[in-house]
């Protein structure tokens, strides 16, 4: 081979080395900005609504140091659909008139729907939030969920929760766990199951952070699935509607 021909070579397995990284880049950028943008809490979209005051919280603060009043509190962690535990540079909306806001006024559901006949929960994935109905269509209690992300890395694939209309078939009490996850071992505390679908279900988690983070199943605060569970939801009955992302 003469020399022309070598440097033509060498010169096309460097350019496409070149390509070859651009497009693994232009790939990762393209993958990450939409996870990026999905993990945003929601009390962070309402930081631009004159409704609403943002603030920072600031190393050693928690939700009872910056809200003493119980209800006060209530009301701000539904409004940011998370009770976790608060860290420094976490930012949270506050309602401009905390004091006289009512829990029922800032629910993203309406006060009544047309009467479905049956007790129905609506699960709402954009709003990151639940609301229960009577039969008559009256709003009893809503409350903020965290329902499946847009990729499982265990699961190599997507795990969205899946929508439609269905009825709870089935409820287990406080101890219930995941007979999948972790996967391979299982075990996973699921407090206050209500299955639904398959291995879909709503059920308590210490974790509901704001955005979508589960791998399917629809976590409450454990308050509200305790309370759903043992209250509200009639086995073979109670109607679960699991709206589009």
């Amino acid at each position: 081979m003469n020399n022309n021909n070598t440097h033509f070579l060498t010169w096309r397995r460097s350019a496409a080395k070149v390509v070859g990284s651009l497009i693994v880049s232009t790939a990762l950028l393209l993958w990450t900005q939409p996870v990026a943008a999905a993990s945003q809490r929601y009390g962070e979209k309402l930081c631009k609504d004159p409704d609403y005051t943002c603030i920072t919280v600031k190393s050693g603060q928690s939700w009872t140091s910056l809200f003493p009043n119980s209800y006060d509190r209530e009301v701000v962690q539904r409004l940011n659909r998370t009770g976790n535990a608060l860290y420094s540079g976490m930012r949270i909306a506050v309602p401009v008139n905390l004091s006289h806001t009512d829990l029922l006024n800032i629910s993203p559901f309406p006060a009544t729907i047309a009467s479905p006949g049956r007790k129905t929960i609506i699960v709402d994935p954009k709003k990151l939030a639940f609301g229960a109905y009577d039969s008559n269509g009256n709003l009893v209690h809503w409350g903020p969920v965290s329902a499946g992300k847009n990729y499982c890395p265990d699961l190599k694939r997507r795990c969205h929760t899946i929508t439609g209309t269905y009825t709870i078939y089935t409820k287990q009490g406080a101890g219930c766990k995941s007979k999948k996850f972790p996967i391979g071992k299982g075990g996973a505390p699921m407090p206050y199951c209500m299955f639904f679908h398959g291995g879909y279900a709503l059920h308590g988690s210490p974790n509901v952070p704001g955005y979508n983070a589960s791998h399917g199943c629809v976590r409450l605060v454990t308050e509200d699935a305790k309370w759903l569970n043992t209250q509200f939801v009639n086995v073979g009955s109670t109607k679960v509607i699991i709206r589009p992302y």
